[in-house]
């Protein structure tokens, strides 16, 4: 529950230095690397991105709900209708531990620093017995912290069973530390970039880092040359008989500011281009796409519709097939019918005779 905060005192710099600074301090400015590109992905289309997505932000909710739980310990009383009894009895134990463990990490403290202004007794019998209190006291507090791990799981388990106590603890954001926003702020700001990355596929962030590469190195070799000019600018100002020459550098020094801003207003038009130029080449692989799926289908058909006819002439040939061999056996049977017949006649004659 505690949060530690490092503090940096501001660094000493030399008087004349900060003299040459006042004139070049705005040129350095635009001399920041360039903004990424814009991914040409808005939505995540895999599963293992959305899984990577909702993992960071399960972790963010759970982190501003926990980032909370001081302020709930509170303000108990206004906490309780809000929460419920069960999750406000969650949260006092897991306060009343939290409690032991910062009492027992300052108790130490103070014992250590007791014994530091003692070593002179570290040979003493008493002083190494208090040496030993203390390795054994440090012994019980990983046991502690684990049961403070289990009552902050404890607690989130029961605000996401409830999510309109969790909705309501979440939108109190005036009673958490600026040390935990801070720390939500970076959370926020890290998925952002994750979610830019998994939107990036390979061939565009090589894209990106060429383009990027070859920028920073234009604003490298100016800020390379504005490094030599306020070298120059400061000897001449230690200098005070070279006036007409400070002058004519001051001179140079803005024209290389004015260089710089055309350098960046040109990088932002590239970047546009480039973005426009990535869109237009979507458009025409989606085109070409289509067309090629329209040319499969139209192939299919022409196939399909080739078999067809030609399942139509084979049937039609075959039709007129065994038309022709019916007819022929017709003919046989008929010819055959009239030899019987004469035969027949014949023999009736002879025997009238």
């Amino acid at each position: 529950m505690a949060l530690d905060v490092l503090a940096v005192a501001p660094l000493y710099q030399d008087p004349d230095v900060n003299k040459v600074r006042l004139i070049a301090q705005t040129t350095k400015k635009s001399t920041t690397p360039p903004k990424p590109l814009p991914p040409t992905k808005t939505k995540l289309t895999t599963i293992e991105t959305k899984r990577i997505m909702s993992v960071l932000d399960e972790t963010i909710h759970k982190v501003e709900l926990v980032t909370l739980l001081s302020y709930v310990a509170s303000s108990s009383k206004n906490s309780e209708g809000m929460l419920g009894e069960d999750i406000m009895k969650a949260v006092r134990e897991h306060e009343d531990l939290c409690q032991i463990l910062l009492d027992c990490v300052n108790y130490l403290q103070e014992e250590e620093r007791q014994l530091q202004e003692e070593e002179e007794f570290e040979d003493e019998p008493w002083f190494r017995d208090r040496v030993l209190s203390i390795k054994v006291q440090k012994s019980h507090l990983p046991p502690l912290m684990q049961q403070i791990k289990g009552s902050t799981k404890n607690v989130v388990r029961l605000l996401l069973s409830n999510p309109q106590a969790a909705s309501l603890l979440q939108v109190q954001t005036l009673g958490r530390s600026a040390e935990a926003q801070s720390f939500i702020d970076n959370l926020v700001e890290l998925r952002g970039f994750l979610f830019e990355k998994v939107l990036t596929s390979p061939m565009e962030a090589r894209d990106k880092t060429q383009f990027i590469q070859d920028i920073t190195r234009r604003n490298q070799r100016n800020q390379e040359i504005i490094d030599t000019l306020e070298n120059e600018l400061a000897a001449c100002m230690r200098n005070r008989d070279a006036e007409d020459e400070y002058e004519e550098l001051d001179v140079i020094h803005k024209e290389e500011k004015l260089q710089l801003e055309e350098l960046k207003r040109r990088h932002d038009v590239l970047v546009e281009e480039f973005s426009q130029i990535q869109a237009e080449q979507e458009i025409n692989a989606k085109k070409r796409l289509e067309a090629e799926q329209e040319m499969v289908h139209m192939v299919r058909a022409a196939t399909l519709i080739q078999a067809l006819w030609k399942g139509y002439l084979v049937r039609s040939m075959l039709r007129s097939k065994k038309r022709k061999r019916s007819k022929s056996k017709v003919k046989e049977e008929k010819g055959k019918g009239k030899g019987k017949g004469k035969g027949k006649e014949k023999g009736k004659g002879k025997g009238k005779k």
